[in-house]
């Protein structure tokens, strides 16, 4: 049975509260067994919604659990996604504040620039590098809200995907000289790698995680635009960080990027 409109509007302020003020709760569907996936997403789209209304921009997408590995774990047969507001944006040799954060992990990840509209169904992978201005490296940092960051799939889709911060850098390329699913990446956290992997990691390849969300967002009607920033899920694992850290992670083909925890 899904939730009315007001339990929903009630839940989407409860999870965003928790992101602006850096607090953990508890499993959204603790408390709502019954609720389903569209109103999962309903609470997402209702809190993006709110940060539109205060005068945010969003802009730009994140696809999550897009390893076959991970999506076996949880249960499920699709990757699930979130949105990216104007405030989650970073650049190369930034400075984060942990404070705003309550449990933060870094991942690597590929993000893609749209040159024309993505749209499902039927969206695959030559849509989508047809419609790529360029990639350029990124990382997620991954703030779920949920204590101890545990969570099922519904809960954390309810939560933006665990959504919270971005950086990028490293040089813009096109993907006809690239061959996105050998690229290898290594992460390192002061000075020690910790990490490596490679684009296969995301689905087989990349764009197939991006084709995914066009179709995943066509059921709702909507679509990926001209100049939107995508993230297009991990190539590494997730790994936490403290206040100090200093990660550099580099990308074969595309440069470098580091920042520092503060």
């Amino acid at each position: 049975m899904s939730l009315d409109k007001a339990t929903i509007e009630k839940l989407a302020k409860h999870c965003e509260d928790a992101e602006l003020e850096a607090y953990e709760i508890t499993k959204i569907t603790e408390d709502y067994p019954e609720m389903t996936y569209k109103d999962a997403y309903d609470i997402q789209w209702t809190a993006r919604a709110a940060k539109e209304a205060r005068g945010h921009k969003i802009v730009g997408m994140k696809m999550g659990l897009t390893s076959q590995a991970k999506m076996k774990q949880m249960g499920v047969s699709d990757p699930c996604y979130g949105y990216l507001a104007d405030y989650f944006s970073f650049g190369d040799g930034a400075c984060i504040k942990i404070d705003e954060l309550i449990h933060p992990k870094v991942e690597a990840e590929i993000a893609f620039v749209l040159k024309s509209d993505l749209s499902g169904p039927g969206c695959h992978i030559g849509d989508v590098l047809a419609a790529t201005d360029f990639v350029m490296p990124a990382v997620e940092i991954i703030d779920s809200r949920y204590k101890d960051f545990k969570f099922d799939l519904k809960s954390v889709i309810a939560d933006n995907s665990s959504s919270s911060r971005y950086v990028t850098g490293g040089r813009m390329r096109d993907v006809k000289d690239l061959d996105l699913k050998t690229l290898g990446v290594v992460m390192e956290i002061n000075g020690e790698v910790v990490e490596v992997g490679a684009g296969a990691a995301v689905l087989g390849h990349p764009a197939t995680a991006i084709a995914m969300l066009a179709n995943m967002l066509a059921e709702r009607g909507e679509k990926l635009k001209a100049g939107e920033y995508i993230l297009s899920g991990a190539i590494t694992a997730a790994v936490s960080v403290k206040k100090g850290d200093n990660v550099t992670v580099k990308f074969q083909d595309l440069g470098t990027l580091s920042f520092k925890f503060v």
